[in-house]
């Protein structure tokens, strides 16, 4: 008897030792959501003549830059083609050049699927319009998240890659939007 209630208090011990407590990552994704939100909030105080609009609650802002034409419907299955440059907007307030494409005198512009891009184009990419341009200001849970890119802005002076939990700015012209 005294071994059943001695495997009994093993097994209880065990499974309280295996209780969550950071529930699921979701106390260390808010303070990251926090600092990135602070850090978008700063960077648009550091330069009042970007006025910028937030989308719903999401943290990210975007600002139509030239307008552009068309009535375009988005949907996940929307392909864009697009001409864009990407900044890190570092802790300072700085930012850096880590992603371009081709300028805009080029012939070759890349085209994505919106379901298979970062999600903070998938949201704001829609309140631009075909021939515009629209700049996003993106926190990283919306970009490229806790995972450094260690590829990515090296060509362009990023020594270890974007880092983890970058906080970005995109501006896109939106050459062809195809449904």
């Amino acid at each position: 008897m005294n071994r059943v209630v001695v495997i009994i208090l093993f097994f209880i011990a065990g499974l309280t030792a295996c209780k969550k407590e950071d529930n699921g990552g979701s106390v260390a994704y808010k303070a990251q959501a926090a600092e990135d939100d602070l850090l978008v909030s700063n960077f648009l105080k550091a330069n009042p003549t970007l006025t910028a609009t937030k989308i719903d609650t999401s943290g990210v802002y975007y600002v139509v830059e030239q307008p552009g034409t068309g009535t375009d419907l988005f949907t996940n299955s929307t392909q864009v083609t697009v001409g864009y440059t990407g900044r890190l907007i570092n802790k300072d307030l700085t930012e850096q050049v880590f992603t371009q494409t081709k300028d805009s005198t080029s012939d070759f512009h890349p085209s994505f699927v919106l379901s298979q891009v970062i999600l903070g184009w998938r949201l704001g990419i829609p309140f631009g319009k075909k021939g515009g341009t629209i700049r996003l200001l993106i926190p990283s849970r919306y970009a490229y998240g806790p995972a450094a890119q260690p590829l990515v802005g090296v060509t362009f002076g990023l020594k270890n890659g974007l880092p983890a939990n970058a906080v970005v700015d995109f501006d896109i012209t939106l050459y062809d939007v195809i449904n």
